[in-house]
């Protein structure tokens, strides 16, 4: 697959060399907004639904500037509409009802949904929310949206034959919204999957379910963007997969087959003990290898950071090289993952610096199969 990541190049950069640099997702809401959405579910108050969505575009519109103030190349709201990764979607599935809390962790609780019915794609997911954003950036804009195969793994399913069965059935409805999500403008689209690393035995339901997602993907008419024929896929239009941290050996290099652009993958919080899995097979798709570790309240220095940026180097040349944190940030303080984040974009642009003074060998090998950079 091919995909237009030369694209994302703003206008005024000074480098030659471009390491696109995004975010994964989520992002440290502010206080006011967690109040906001306190006062909405509280029955006993007076915060009503224009009230809540007053507080969502607003926080939406500030941490989409606050990303392009750090500089990043590819910006998102950081999710500020967004409660909970399979919670938010299956509130918007037909089919699915909630019966409660679980525990998953320490004191995190999660409103694991049921599989009641059948799903079905009821309403749209994250059209208004793209719009939204696309319309306050000034920069390309992301959408992460959760994949189907999470979408039944994090869910009880009370219906299907089988989780798998439950999956395809999702698949066929992300393929509906990534159609209407392309429709309104979007170009580049990540696919989260973490449940994937924990679950290697089933990277193949995953790539048919990657296959359905992609089946038939237009762009609108308005666009004038072409169809790949070999995949269905506009070539104007990026996907993403991002898998959070796993024993990616048992995945690699089976999931180069699936037909998205683009693998982003939690690697600092490991630090980088994984990397030479992907060393072992010709990396032939787009790397957006995590740089920043998200499990860390602790901003990483800009050499840190320019160190694991150049341990990518290793694995691909530059033009395929995507720098991003290794997960969503949501957990963090907002003061730490905002200087990450600037700390992030200050280590890139110096290593495009040196890659352009001829002070970085390049180890990867650039003659292997690329799919970016049309």
């Amino acid at each position: 697959m091919t995909g237009p990541r030369e694209g994302f190049r703003p206008a005024d950069h000074e480098n030659d060399h471009f390491l696109l640099t995004t975010v994964v997702g989520s992002y440290p809401k502010p206080k006011w907004h967690d109040r906001a959405r306190e006062m909405f579910e509280d029955d006993g108050s007076d915060f009503g639904e224009e009230e809540w969505q007053e507080s969502k575009d607003d926080a939406s519109r500030l941490i989409t500037h606050e990303h392009e103030r750090c500089g990043i190349d590819v910006v998102c709201d950081g999710e500020m509409r967004r409660n909970e990764m399979v919670e938010y979607f299956a509130h918007r599935i037909d089919g699915y009802e909630f019966n409660g809390r679980v525990k998953v962790w320490g004191h995190n609780y999660f409103d694991k949904p049921s599989v009641a019915d059948e799903v079905e794609y009821g309403e749209q997911w994250l059209v208004e929310e793209f719009e939204f954003t696309d319309e306050v950036a000034e920069r390309p804009v992301k959408v992460p949206i959760t994949g189907p195969y999470t979408l039944a793994n994090w869910s009880f399913n009370e219906v299907y034959d089988s989780e798998e069965q439950l999956a395809y059935e999702l698949a066929d409805l992300v393929n509906e919204e990534i159609e209407a999500l392309v429709a309104a403008g979007a170009r580049y689209i990540q696919i989260d999957e973490p449940a994937l690393a924990t679950t290697p035995d089933d990277h193949a339901i995953v790539g048919e379910c990657l296959e359905r997602i992609v089946d038939g993907v237009s762009a609108s008419a308005a666009s004038g963007g072409s169809s790949d024929s070999s995949d269905g896929v506009p070539d104007d239009v990026r996907l993403g997969l991002h898998v959070c941290y796993g024993d990616y050996s048992r995945i690699y290099p089976e999931i180069l087959d699936y037909p998205v652009h683009e693998y982003d993958l939690e690697l600092a919080n490991g630090s980088y003990e994984q990397l030479d899995v992907f060393k072992e097979h010709g990396f032939t798709k787009d790397f957006a290898m995590g740089v920043l570790d998200a499990h860390t309240a602790e901003v990483e220095s800009v050499e840190e950071i320019k160190r694991n940026i150049k341990k990518g180097l290793e694995v691909v040349p530059p033009e395929r090289l995507t720098v991003s944190p290794d997960c969503g940030v949501k957990l963090l303080p907002r003061e730490v993952a905002r200087g990450k984040m600037e700390n992030m974009v200050t280590a890139a642009r110096e290593v495009e610096q040196e890659l352009d003074a001829g002070e970085i060998d390049v180890v990867a090998d650039s003659g292997a199969e690329a799919s970016a950079d049309d």
